[in-house]
């Protein structure tokens, strides 16, 4: 399997414990219907499908990717749903959007622009940019999670060597931290500023498939292992967090872990030059 592949494998195993807490969501967002939003960094779509249920089947959402391979798997999944005609994918880059001026409503960008850490400014203007005035823009991110309960110091360390996230967050400035995007939003002249934290809790018995999502997601934060992990704390990794693993800890029958979404969201001013 390819590293492509491999990631619309992990997103699909982790899309029945994301969708409730994205959906959730989007619904506090007020979008209106019928609206026309852009999903910039929409990968295979999943929330292209959940986006268009807020606006409806007058609405439209356009996905955007640089990667041609998820957008054919998007592609795919919105005409088995018979969805073809309101959402619609583009090849391209965050970088510089294909799109002309005031294009949208509404822009949303989860887990890709400025997250979790990066240059956001650019970013920000381009969606700045193709969104009309008065339109809204919202950028959310993973930020914290316990999944290992009963073991805060090494879910801790681990945590620190996290594999999926130290590439983008060594040897960069605190300012770039996703965390920090208010102050980007400020900068950038939008208005009506927003930052809202929304906790996903998961309860045992877990069923099938949230079992898999959650061991998904534990191996895409920590494995594989980094060259800065203990021995000891390797082997103890090993030993709660294997499916095959006789102690593994998604069969603890008093199992309680959660995750949380931060969304920062802002307004085009009116008068947008």
């Amino acid at each position: 399997m390819n590293s492509t592949d491999l990631y619309i494998q992990r997103l699909l195993e982790s899309n029945p414990l994301r969708a409730p807490l994205l959906r959730t969501i989007i619904q506090s967002m007020q979008i209106p219907h019928g609206s026309r939003g852009l999903d910039a960094g929409c990968g295979i779509g999943l929330q292209c499908q959940l986006l268009l249920e807020t606006v409806g089947m007058d609405g439209r959402i356009v996905g955007l990717d640089i990667l041609p391979e998820l957008l054919a798997y998007g592609t795919r999944m919105v005409e088995q749903a018979g969805l073809a005609g309101q959402i619609i994918f583009r090849q391209g880059s965050i970088n510089q959007l294909p799109f002309e001026r005031d294009s949208f409503d509404w822009a949303w960008s989860a887990d890709c622009i400025g997250y979790p850490a990066g240059e956001l400014y650019p970013l920000l203007e381009e969606l700045i940019r193709v969104v009309r005035p008065g339109g809204s823009i919202f950028l959310l991110g993973w930020s914290s999670q316990q999944l290992l309960p009963g073991y805060p110091l090494l879910e801790a360390r681990l945590n620190g060597t996290c594999s999926a996230y130290l590439p983008f967050l060594k040897d960069t400035r605190p300012e770039q931290n996703f965390m920090r995007a208010w102050g980007t939003f400020r900068a950038s002249g939008l208005e009506e500023l927003q930052a809202r934290t929304f906790v996903a809790d998961v309860c045992a018995p877990l069923k099938s498939d949230e079992k898999t999502a959650l061991a998904s997601l534990i191996e895409m934060l920590w494995g594989p292992r980094q060259p800065e992990i203990s021995d000891e704390d390797w082997n103890e990794y090993q030993r709660l967090c294997s499916p095959g693993s006789p102690e593994f800890i998604l069969e603890l029958p008093d199992y309680y872990g959660f995750f949380t979404y931060t969304v920062f969201s802002g307004q085009i001013p009116k008068n947008k030059k």
